[in-house]
């Protein structure tokens, strides 16, 4: 049998440049159309992101992932909460349902913390968001990496209770952190799913939180996950801006994370092919 004169798909050039990045170029063309296969891999991942949004959060399949931390905070199991959004549906159409606490929520925290404890340094908080799938997949590994760095830190921080929340938004950090009188929160949280990312992990860091902070009081490490960001990258680049808060006493947009500047100055690091 022979090759046909012409192949069915003309190739694009740029398509050798796909190796350094998941968008969808040099996708080439058959006719005027897009090739099936490239046309079949675009309604995979549109479905996969679809699913990322509406599919509940696996609880039990989390907590057993969690077990295996060992206690956190001084608790064996982490406090579970839901925000002021009942169901999926309401949570999508009402965000700020989803960042605010239930009354249940609310008297959960406040019974967890006592009176005449003194407040600890760092609540871990754990939120669906708009992906569950992020959360299923990346929060036990990433914790896993941060957990024993932070331990071996010059100045020992104080733990608060891990707190799990369903049905939330990252806003809802800056509440539990306060009710939970720590001076510092780190949300986890599953970020809105991309055609090319439907399991990224989002990380927010917050110092001396409180209901009705804006996104200015907060750093934000996003495309945690094993194609984007590595765990052990994102919990030294956490670990960094936690030491910096600490001892600036702040948050956001006064906080620069300079952990690129240390890379680059150290001749560490990946290597970047625009600059080979």
């Amino acid at each position: 049998m022979t090759e046909p004169k012409h192949p069915p798909v003309t190739e694009n050039p740029w398509r050798a440049l796909r190796r350094y990045t998941d968008a969808r170029i040099g996708l080439g063309r058959a006719g005027v159309s897009l090739p099936t296969s490239e046309l079949l891999a675009f309604q995979l991942a549109h479905a996969r992101a679809r699913d990322a949004v509406h599919f509940p959060l696996d609880l039990g399949a989390l907590l057993a992932a969690l077990a295996d931390l060992g206690p956190i905070g001084g608790r064996a199991e982490p406090l579970v909460v839901n925000s002021q959004a009942d169901d999926r549906l309401t949570y999508l159409q009402r965000p700020d349902l989803g960042r605010r606490l239930s009354d249940a929520g609310r008297q959960a925290l406040t019974t967890a913390q006592g009176d005449d404890e003194p407040g600890p340094d760092l609540a871990l908080v754990v939120v669906d968001g708009l992906s569950s799938a992020a959360v299923q997949a990346n929060v036990a590994p990433f914790l896993t990496c941060l957990l024993p760095a932070l331990a071996q830190q010059a100045r020992a921080m104080t733990l608060a209770p891990l707190t799990i929340v369903q049905q939330g938004r990252v806003a809802i950090g800056d509440e539990i952190g306060a009710l939970l009188r720590a001076r510092m929160v780190v949300v986890l949280i599953g970020e809105r799913p991309g055609l090319s990312s439907p399991d990224s992990l989002g990380i927010y860091l917050t110092f001396g939180p409180h209901a009705g902070l804006s996104d200015a009081h907060r750093n934000c490490i996003s495309n945690v996950r094993p194609a984007g960001l590595s765990f052990e990258d994102a919990s030294q680049r956490l670990l960094y801006l936690i030491r910096e808060a600490d001892r600036l006493k702040l948050s956001g947009v006064g906080l620069k994370d300079r952990t690129e500047e240390v890379v680059i100055e150290s001749g560490l690091g990946r290597r970047n092919f625009l600059i080979d």
